[in-house]
């Protein structure tokens, strides 16, 4: 069964950091980019990083860049997502997803989503 299993999420400050993971099973990693999502209450869902398995290339939404950093470990089949400088606004669910061998396609797989809150 193909699974994407999302963790990490958590309650920090403003200016706290969270690092989420996400771990891939059931289809060729390789061939996959993993992306991470994210949706708040009111808001459609958005995207926040993508990283393409086979070569590594990485993509950040404008709100994600320098602070936060996409990473994939092949062996793991996890990608992890480090998240510093967390504003209240970062608060959300984010899920990952797995989109076949690119970053601007659509999502196959879905994982289910992992709470991030950050007080102010």
């Amino acid at each position: 069964d193909v699974q994407l299993q999302a963790s990490g999420g958590g309650l920090v400050p403003a200016g706290g950091s969270l690092r989420l993971s996400c771990v891939a099973s059931g289809f060729a990693f390789d061939d996959y980019a993993i992306g991470w999502f994210r949706r708040t209450p009111g808001k459609e869902r958005e995207g926040v990083s993508c990283i393409n398995s086979r070569d590594g290339t990485t993509i950040y939404e404008d709100f994600a860049k320098g602070r936060f950093t996409i990473s994939s470990d092949k062996a793991r089949k996890t990608v992890y997502l480090q998240m510093n400088s967390l504003k209240p606004e970062d608060t959300a669910i984010y899920y990952c997803g797995a989109l076949l061998e690119r970053c601007d396609v659509g999502v196959d797989y879905w994982g289910q989503g992992t709470l991030v809150t950050v007080s102010s």
